[in-house]
């Protein structure tokens, strides 16, 4: 049975199988996994305050990227907080629209969507 059988076989009720991120800059490649669940409303610190209480992290840009491209339905058309700050400006974050595949900053307190994942290392 190939791994990706073996990933299906393992998700809990609610979560979806979204891809492989491959590792840069001395990163470990992982497995992508969507949690159940959607927190609209919601300012940044807000949104990494309850990924943790559904045992999961905020995406990063990257894995934005590949959760529009892989279940994109499993979204609202609307615009999701990343785990990622602004490189020189503190203090906006990066984010993606589920509508255009857009990513662009917001303030913290802009009140967008939260999704939680959760990795799975390939060792």
């Amino acid at each position: 049975m190939g791994i990706y059988m073996q990933l299906r076989e393992t998700l809990k009720e609610g979560e979806h199988y979204a891809g492989v991120i491959l590792g840069k800059d001395g990163e470990a490649d992982h497995h992508l996994i969507l949690l159940p669940g959607d927190l609209g409303d919601v300012s940044w610190p807000g949104a990494l305050e309850w990924t943790g209480t559904q045992g999961g992290e905020l995406p990063n840009r990257r894995e934005l990227s590949l959760l529009f491209a892989n279940l994109r339905e499993q979204f609202e058309r609307e615009w999701y907080w990343s785990s990622e700050p602004h490189e020189t400006r503190s203090q906006l974050v990066w984010g993606e629209n589920f509508a255009s595949g857009i990513q662009t900053v917001y303030g913290r307190p802009f009140r967008g969507h939260a999704r939680a994942i959760r990795r799975i290392l390939i060792e």
